[in-house]
């Protein structure tokens, strides 16, 4: 069984896909998947640079998010070229870790889940909630980022409303991690117990 996991950001996604791994999920996180097609060196990374220009990468040869992610967001057109680059490989990569699983159950972690094709890799989703105040405060706070930015991310996102709709099941994220890990442990015996009636 693969189980979609998403949320906007700051919603509190990679502390839930750490739990669940190690309580014996198999994780595949979309996020570092495209982290990894863009390191330094790969086809995609002199794809990007040669279409923004060099002054994309830093001085290492590394690509430069702050920058890429401030162009994207102020022109459609260009996320859209990007989308269309690096979409297809990260979909290839996420299947290919998806095989390899030897998990009780597995994870696709991925804040685009919804947005994309990628929910159709899935046969039950989870969305990690939390309020639009509490992902501005979390998401400034762990990446340092102007709320202007974090608001522009999360207009790019599903709105909270339409991701819990399509949700079968939410993991409410506004309360102490101790709370959280009481229904994250709640989710994985559910979890648990589909898996062995598909058996």
């Amino acid at each position: 069984m693969i189980v979609g996991l998403t949320g906007g950001i700051g919603s509190g996604k990679s502390v839930v896909s750490a739990q669940l791994k190690t309580l014996g999920a198999w994780v595949v996180d979309s996020d570092q998947i495209a982290r990894d097609v863009v390191v330094a060196g790969s086809p995609a990374l002199a794809a990007i640079a040669k279409h923004f220009g060099h002054e994309i990468l830093l001085e290492n040869g590394t690509l430069n998010r702050v920058s890429l992610r401030q162009k994207i967001f102020a022109d459609k057109a260009q996320k859209q070229w990007l989308e269309a680059l690096l979409h297809p490989l990260i979909s290839c990569a996420v299947d290919a870790q998806l095989a390899t699983s030897h998990g009780i159950y597995s994870v696709l972690e991925s804040p685009l889940l919804l947005e994309t094709l990628q929910y159709k890799k899935t046969s039950f989703v989870v969305v990690v909630d939390t309020s639009e105040a509490l992902q501005r405060q979390r998401a400034c706070q762990r990446d340092a980022s102007e709320v202007d930015q974090i608001n522009a991310i999360m207009n790019a996102q599903l709105p909270r409303h339409e991701r819990l709709l399509r949700a079968d099941w939410v993991l409410d994220n506004q309360h102490d991690l101790k709370y959280l890990s009481a229904k994250v442990l709640q989710l994985h015996q559910h979890l648990c117990q589909m898996t062995e009636q598909t058996l």
